[in-house]
Formats: C-alpha cells, structure tokens, sequence
C-alpha cells in the first residue's frame, strides 16, 4: 500500500545562522545595558556613601520576603526537578538541540568540566566542609539532636538536597530552553527570545522582552559578586592560616577583589575556548587531587561507609526537605531557610542567567535527554562525592574532639580541616588556588554573558562591554561583603536573594513557553503525521486486501488537472 511521506523540506528545521555562533558584529542594546547599567552605578553609590541604610533595607526585604515568598522558591525548585526529568524521559527527549544531523561541538570531558566548573566549583569549595559541618552540630530545627549519629545522617541529606539533583535541574530548564531556542530554532541567544512562542516575536523583541532580559541581567550580576565574594573570604581565610597575613579588614577584601577582578576579566576576554576551557580543564583535574589527598589522610573507611548511607538517606528524606517551611516551625525554621534552602534556591536562580547561557553555548549538537543526563546526573555525582569525602572528614574530625566549627567562619573551616592532616602549607595554598580558578572560570563566563544579553544576543560581545560588567561585578561584590559587617556572608546572601527573586517568576514562565516551542518542533510533527499516515495505510489495507497486505513506499503519483 502506498501512502505519502511528511514534506521533509518544509519540516526539517534549519541550523541556527552563523551570527548565533559568533562571527558578527556585536550591537548594543541601549535599553537593557543602559537601564540596568544606571541601576547598578547607582546600587554600588548607595552602598559607598549609606552602607548602614542599604544593610537596613535589604535585611528588612528579605525578614518580608521569606515570610510571604519563601514558599514560591521551595515549590518552584522541586517543580523544575520534575520538569526536567520529565523531559528527558518523555517522547521529547529526542529531540536534538540543533540541526538533526548536527554533531557535539565540544568533547563530552571537556564539556562536564566547563559546565561543572561554571556552575558551582566556587560554592563547593566554599561549602564542601562547612554545610555538612554546621548541620551535624547545629541540625535544622526541631528534627534530630546535634552531634548525634542522626544528625550525622540529617547532615549529609540536608547537604546533597541543596547541591544535587536541584540546583543543576534548574540550570538545566534554562540552558536547554535557551540551547533549542537559539540552535534549534535560530532565535538570538537571549533569554527573551525563549518567550517568543508565548508572547510572539514583536512582544519578545520588544519592551517586555527587554524587561526579561533585564531581570536576567541584573540576576547574572548579583550571582557573579556573590560568588566572588564567597571567593574573597576563603581566600582571605587561606592567607591567614598559611601566615601570609595577620589582621584582616575590607582593605584587604576589597584588595583581593581587585585582583580577582583583573585575572577574570583577561580570561574573559581571550575566549571561551583559550580560557574557560582551559581553566576548566585544570580545575577539574586540582580538584580531584584535594579529593583523592583527603581520602587517602583522612578518615578513608568512615568516608567509604558514609557514600551509601548519604544516598539512602537523602532519597528517604527527600519528600521532607522540599517541604519544609515556616509553617512548621516558625520564626525559627524561616531564619534557617533563608540561611540555607532558600538562599541556596535563591543563588542557583541567579546563576541561571549566566550558567544556562553557558552551558547552551557548549551544548550544541546534544539531544534533551543527552542534556539532562550530563547536566543534572553527573554533577550530582560528583558533589555526592565530593560532600562525603570533605564533609565526612570534617564531622569525623569534629566528632574525634577537635572543634573545626569553631574555629573560624565557614570560610576558615576547609583549612581548619587540612590542619589536621598531612602536607597542610601545600593543600591551604593549593585550595586557595582552587577558589582562584574556579572564580576566574565561572566569572569569565558570566562576563561574556552579560555582554551577550547587553549586545542583542551576540555570543562574542565587544571587549569594552565585558571589561564594563567584569569591574561592575567586582564593585557589587564589594558592597555585598562591606554591608554585611562583621558576619560578611549575610550581606551576601540577603542581597542575593532579593535579585533573584523576580527572575524566579520569569523561569516559571519560560518552562511553559519551552512546552509549547517543543509540542510544535518538526521532529514532533513528522512523528505524528508519520503515525497518521500509517494508521491511514492500516486501515485502508484492512478494507481492501482483509488482513493478507503489505506496506511499501514509492514515489507518489502525479495528478494532472484536467
């Protein structure tokens, strides 16, 4: 039986234009760079001459908004697991991102580690010894007794649901929007290009899409300075315990800024392929040889025995760490939240902007179920590890006598812990270098980002516009650690929090406008008009021949108008 194929020439989607993979020339958008430019000049202003006021508001914001919002990010967070994974193993998961004979642009290591290291190499640095630490002594309220074998357990979960399968599923929902909008459908790489089935293309191209890409911005900004700010204070931290340097003030932070600022902005601005890349590289490779060095000192059988256990445990839990909230246990659960869940949900929102864009400029060529596997279940691997490995030693260490939690702040508690192994002059300095690098590498990226979405998309902006946005990331760190005072992480993460949060309504948005872009893709549409067609052949050779035909395709017959 014979039936016509799909019209393949109109069906098969076009490769994304040359001018979305760079080779243009870059022009700026003056609205969105010269709104949020003006407003961010005008933040860093308000910080110099009125620290106090600016701490007094932002603290006052978030008490407000963690009360009245903090419930939108828990659910929103859980809901972009679910959207994710359910991509991937949906008929969607085909689908490529690109052209469908469009081969991987880069090699799947080298992917893994641009993509890890631009998404949280800064943060588990930071946190890898300190949040698995401040739980066993100080568990969330009203669940288990501190130092205890529970709290050991509490711990563990606690940590891997804040660094796993959440924030790397909400990376994924906006760098795969932005990768199937950009190389699958030949829209500029901007996030409100994204919108365009959901708002056309004059809306998308207009003022509300410009007021989205503003909102990435100014999110992409505060998630790059609070980062470096983490940066700052570990290092600080790093040069105090290796001698380098006795007393500490916002001299010396707003110093080592500076030159952060400097390394990342000339990594920025040599090119993804010489700088990020290669920076990655590194930093994957320094990494894993503090794990394995920590591993073989330290506590090498509790760390074997806490691999399983924190996984069993964070699976058992998991329902209850996405509820929790202020309705249980009150002022004093909503104080940790925004201490913990939501400033974690609040930083991995502001990173999307930047690690999305990242991570979709590398991802070409993938399919949606290729993307979700190596976004989201890789890296959540690799952090399982890491926080059993650094973390399990830390609480080994605790629990043998040795006060680690109080021997400094979260910054100072990674070298508290390698004081107590071997070689401790060369893993301070090498972890220092670790923070380094994976700043460079992660703020190089952002820089190029906020280039991208101040120059209409383009994926190699001017060198003036990224050399603008590196020093304006370096000015709002500074201000975010000098208005938090004498407790500098607060001042982080308040500020973070409250930049995030509008850009947390804009992802809910985008993840029904990728539905709809995906329902209407031509893959889809073969698919469906293929089974019609069958169905069609089926049928029609059931009535005809009974249940004694064959199938076959030929050219289809010309018909002459008479």
């Amino acid at each position: 039986m014979n039936g016509k194929a799909p019209d393949q020439a109109r069906d098969n989607i076009p490769r994304a234009p040359d001018a979305f993979a760079g080779g243009h020339v870059a022009r700026t958008d003056f609205v969105v760079f010269g709104t949020t430019a003006a407003i961010t000049v005008a933040f860093v202003m308000w910080g110099v001459l009125s620290t106090g006021s600016l701490a007094r508001m932002s603290n006052a914001a978030l008490s407000w908004l963690v009360t009245n919002v903090g419930w939108g990010f828990v659910l929103a967070a859980s809901g972009f697991v679910v959207f994710a994974l359910w991509l991937a193993f949906s008929r969607y998961g085909a689908i490529p991102l690109g052209g469908d004979d469009e081969e991987p642009e880069f090699r799947t290591v080298s992917w893994i580690a641009m993509m890890f290291s631009a998404g949280m190499g800064i943060g588990l640095m930071f946190f890898g010894v300190a949040e698995p630490l401040a739980h066993f002594v100080e568990p969330p309220p009203g669940t288990v007794p501190p130092l205890s074998d529970q709290a050991i357990e509490t711990a563990m979960a606690t940590s891997l649901f804040h660094w796993t399968l959440h924030p790397w599923s909400i990376y994924a929902v906006v760098g795969m929007s932005i990768a199937y909008s950009t190389f699958r459908r030949g829209r500029r790489q901007l996030i409100s290009a994204v919108f365009t089935p959901l708002i056309g293309r004059r809306r998308a191209e207009g003022p509300v899409g410009r007021l989205i890409d503003i909102l990435a911005l100014f999110a992409t900004l505060f998630g790059s300075a609070a980062s470096l700010g983490l940066g700052t204070l570990q290092i600080q931290s790093g040069m105090q315990s290796a001698g380098w340097i006795g007393g500490v003030g916002n001299a010396v932070l707003v110093l080592i800024i500076v030159v952060l600022t400097i390394c990342f902005i000339f990594s920025a601005v040599s090119g993804i392929a010489r700088g990020i890349q290669w920076l990655s590289n590194i930093n994957m490779v320094l990494a894993a040889l503090l794990a394995v060095f920590v591993f073989v000192a330290g506590p090498t059988v509790f760390v074997l025995d806490l691999l399983p256990m924190s996984i069993g445990d964070y699976l058992r839990d998991f329902g209850e760490m996405a509820s929790r909230s202020g309705a249980t246990g009150g002022a004093a659960m909503n104080d940790w939240l925004s201490s913990w869940t939501i400033f974690y949900w609040a930083w991995w929102i502001s990173w999307t902007p930047f690690v999305g864009m990242f991570i979709a400029r590398i991802s070409r060529g993938r399919t949606i179920r290729q993307f979700v596997s190596g976004v989201i279940l890789v890296p959540s691997a690799v952090s399982v590890v890491w926080f059993a490995v650094l973390g399990g030693s830390a609480i080994h260490i605790q629990d043998t006598g040795i006060d680690v939690f109080r021997s400094g702040g979260e910054e100072a508690q990674t070298f508290a812990v390698l004081e107590t192994l071997p070689l401790s002059a060369i893993t301070t300095v090498l972890v220092m270098v670790l923070v380094a690098i994976f700043f460079v590498s992660g703020a190089d990226a952002a820089s190029v980002v906020m280039g991208t979405l101040s120059q209409r998309g383009s994926i190699e902006p001017m060198r003036w516009m990224v050399v603008f946005w590196g020093a304006a990331t370096g000015a709002v760190a500074a201000i975010m650690l000098i208005v938090g005072g004498e407790d500098a992480l607060s001042g982080i993460q308040n500020l973070t929090f409250l930049a995030s949060a509008p850009f947390a309504v804009v992802m809910v948005l985008l993840c029904v406008a990728l539905t709809k872009d995906l329902r209407d893709d031509p893959m889809m549409r073969r698919g469906e008009k293929g089974a019609q067609v069958l169905e069609q052949a089926v049928i029609a050779g059931t009535r005809r021949h009974g249940g004694d035909f064959q199938l076959e395709v030929g050219p289809a017959e010309r018909r002459e108008d008479v």
